[in-house]
């Protein structure tokens, strides 16, 4: 699975990637577009990190 977040809608010249993301750049150089591949897996890694008190309120508005 893949998580895709589009941080502004100009055109594609080039992407590097490291590990599990890949970052999309315009000519430019200015990051365009940001994947994360296995998504699941980021996301439940990175949600370890967050407090209790914020996971409980994502939780609840879900």
């Amino acid at each position: 699975d893949i998580l895709m977040m589009e941080l502004n809608n100009k055109p594609i010249d080039y992407a590097e990637q490291s590990g599990d993301l890949i970052v999309h750049f315009s000519p430019e150089r200015e990051a365009v577009l940001i994947e994360v591949l296995s998504a699941s897996k980021f996301l439940k890694q990175a949600s370890k990190s967050l407090p209790q008190k914020v996971k409980e309120k994502v939780l609840q508005s879900v």
